[in-house]
């Protein structure tokens, strides 16, 4: 069984020395982190990519926060929003919560009340459309972040699991090892580090069972293919 559950995050914050510390502490406590110093690239990176949850500041040198939230509630983003900022006027907070915040931190802060607000928001309920993968007579429960093959129960590290849930997403789809790098591991990411491929072996091992015929098929200078 798998203990934990994975997230992105995306922290937009000016403050260089800020963002270097909270993505080291995030890190450390088992999330994926991607940062951005502005709001343009900030919203470039939503656009692109699928995050759980975002911790924005208001005071950005370009695009002011309100305008970030705005901009994520009006393009049909629900993921959770933290505010970070200095100023703690009652009537500021009311108005970013009204334009779609999930919560307003005030600086200074310590980073364990951030953890804490973060995964206070992480655990509401999220409506999973369909939880269960099952191809053949593997199962991978997103929901549960369980997997099964043929009444076995199979543990995956973090990564494996992160993995395998994107390739069996798309049963029959070729799959770019860059395409893979940027959804599991975050923007730091080394892409011609082997760790794909280490990742890969591992993951075969446990989910194959010993049986002939690959899962998962590296096709040759394209990428990876489930089924």
């Amino acid at each position: 069984m798998l203990y934990f559950k994975y997230m992105k995050i995306i922290i937009i914050e000016d403050n260089q020395e800020l963002l270097t510390s909270l993505k080291s502490n995030l890190s450390n406590s088992g999330f994926i982190i991607d940062g951005a110093i502005n709001g343009k690239n900030c919203l470039e990176l939503i656009d692109q990519n699928d995050y759980d949850l975002a911790i924005l500041d208001l005071n950005l040198p370009d695009i002011k926060g309100e305008e970030i939230c705005k901009n994520i509630r009006s393009s049909g983003k629900m993921l959770p929003i933290i505010i970070l900022s200095a100023e703690y006027k009652i009537d500021n907070k009311i108005n970013l919560l009204n334009l779609g915040a999930d919560d307003y931190l005030t600086k200074p802060f310590e980073i364990q009340e951030l953890i804490a607000r973060i995964q206070a928001l992480l655990r509401r309920p999220k409506n999973i459309i369909n939880p269960i993968i099952k191809i053949d007579d593997l199962e991978l429960n997103k929901q549960k972040q369980t997997l099964r093959r043929s009444d076995q129960e199979i543990y995956l590290t973090r990564k494996e699991f992160l993995l395998l849930e994107y390739l069996m997403s798309s049963p029959k789809i070729v799959i770019s090892r860059s395409e893979l790098m940027e959804h599991v591991w975050d923007m730091e990411a080394n892409f011609f580090s082997k760790t794909i491929e280490m990742h890969m072996v591992n993951l075969r091992k446990k989910i194959d069972l010993n049986r002939k015929e690959p899962l998962i098929k590296t096709i040759s200078g394209r990428g990876y293919k489930f089924g």
